[in-house]
């Protein structure tokens, strides 16, 4: 805990301190003689939790540097916990079951913080279904599925919200970062699977009110398959990210100028998505082209790349190509879906003046009309071959001065907007290695293509050569 920083700290003890009281006022409630007989649904509960959390092995990483997928049965069984016990009981069965033994090894810090968070989630879940005239469930007593169906999907929503606000303040109070984007940037996706793996919590409740206690070893094997069914969901996304980062990282090796930019993109591309009011599932595949834009440059020679001054009209040529190298790359990539076009014609200009097709206006897909924006706008708010990054209100002022003609107006005042709300962080770090000091090094026109400036700078250095007598490449 001594790692995070302070505001995060005193977070995380505020969470901890408020579970911990809730969960202790909460045991103190069941010592009361009309309520001891809860204690056995409270054990056999907890039973449960601790035989999965033991049994419950985390997947196999499905591809080298994936990250193990390992997915809690915490979430149905407070759902559950909600139906059988109501709002006295259920945040106890919670906050115990974080504090279990199991294969995933955690700090205790952050044992307390998830027990303490799935407690009050689970409270706030329990009384939001008790509101709406949820009843308990017991064993051998018949119950209205009527009366039980809408209020439990309503308090599975409450309590997935309460975990989620909780969650996503911790790591943008570590990470430094606004809210929003930890929501949308990491889970966002997993919401709806989340929550429809919440609800198997009503198979436990319902098997319960027939089978009694006994039911915590009935329902272990479905749980299981449905742990199982959800990992492999997650297990797949591991997959796609591991997949592009490989290529991304092939693609940033052999072009030093452009270490962490398809990332740069992707973020800028979401941002414009979202302030154009895209599709969720839409902004997930675009932020998949904005990574791989780039990933064409992997068939255009090093040479070429890295040459700084004129190209030649074989190598500009071979510079145009990387976008139609790009969609045959990852072809064959399916869960890219329309990324592929947004990778193909993410060069083409609004003016019809673009490669590799030379389409214009509307004729360009959308995915490719954002890309480019946030293509160029990494590119001169970041440290290149020849000159230091430019201010954001440069940028932005050159964006202005593009559209309509390089670049789609809808899509400029979209990030220009996102950027107001949002921020955005200049990277002004020099690359590793550079040909010449900035104030004399020319434009690499194969990593710089991007940026709408590099024209214009490649001639007024062209020109303060001449006048001084010295050569430049490319003459």
């Amino acid at each position: 805990m001594r790692e995070l920083p302070f505001g995060a700290r005193l977070y995380v003890a505020a969470v901890v301190l408020a579970g911990s009281v809730l969960v202790a006022v909460d045991a103190y409630l069941l010592t009361q003689p009309e309520r001891r007989s809860q204690w056995l649904t409270v054990l056999g509960l907890s039973f449960l939790v601790l035989v999965a959390n033991l049994l419950l092995t985390p997947l196999r990483r499905a591809v080298v540097d994936a990250p193990v997928v390992s997915i809690s049965i915490d979430v149905p069984v407070g759902i559950a916990s909600v139906l059988l016990l109501g709002p006295i009981g259920a945040p106890l069965v919670m906050g115990a079951s974080a504090l279990m033994p199991s294969t995933t090894k955690l700090p205790l810090f952050k044992k307390l913080f998830n027990a303490a968070m799935l407690a009050l989630a689970t409270w706030v879940a329990a009384w939001t279904y008790a509101g709406l005239g949820g009843a308990t469930i017991s064993y051998g007593e018949t119950f209205d599925a009527r009366a039980v169906v809408f209020p439990i999907l309503v308090a599975a929503l409450v309590m997935e919200a309460v975990n989620a606000i909780l969650m996503v303040t911790v790591i943008a109070l570590t990470e430094h970062v606004s809210p929003l984007r930890v929501w949308f940037g990491t889970m966002a996706e997993s919401a709806l699977p989340l929550f429809i793996y919440s609800i198997f919590g009503l198979l436990i409740a319902v098997v319960w009110s027939f089978a009694g206690p006994i039911s915590a070893v009935l329902v272990l094997a479905p749980l299981m398959v449905a742990r199982w069914v959800f990992a492999q969901f997650a297990a797949r996304q591991a997959a796609y990210e591991a997949t592009m980062r490989s290529l991304i990282k092939a693609v940033e090796t052999k072009d030093l100028y452009t270490r962490g930019h398809s990332e740069r993109v992707s973020r800028a591309s979401v941002l414009i998505g979202r302030a154009s009011g895209m599709r969720e599932d839409r902004v997930t595949t675009l932020r998949y082209a904005g990574t791989l834009h780039d990933v064409g440059k992997l068939g255009v020679p090093t040479r070429v790349l890295q040459k700084a001054g004129k190209l030649t009209d074989e190598e500009y040529q071979a510079i145009q190509q990387h976008p139609t190298r790009g969609r045959e790359i990852t072809r064959e990539l399916e869960f890219l879906g329309e990324a592929i076009e947004g990778i193909h014609y993410h060069h083409e200009r609004i003016d019809g003046r673009g490669y590799p097709m030379g389409l214009k206006g509307e004729e360009i897909p959308e995915f490719a009309r954002i890309i480019a924006v946030a293509d160029a706008f990494d590119s001169m708010t970041t440290t290149r071959s020849y000159r230091g990054a430019r201010s954001i209100e440069d940028a932005v002022l050159e964006l202005r001065r593009c559209k309509g003609s390089q670049f789609d107006p809808v899509m400029v005042e979209a990030l220009i907007e996102a950027i107001e709300a949002h921020g955005w962080d200049v990277t002004d770090t020099l690359p590793e290695i550079i040909p010449a000091p900035i104030s004399e090094a020319l434009p690499t026109f194969g990593s710089d293509d991007d940026d709408p400036t590099a024209r214009d700078s490649l001639a007024e250095l062209v020109a303060k050569s001449r006048d001084d007598g010295k050569p430049w490449a490319g003459e």
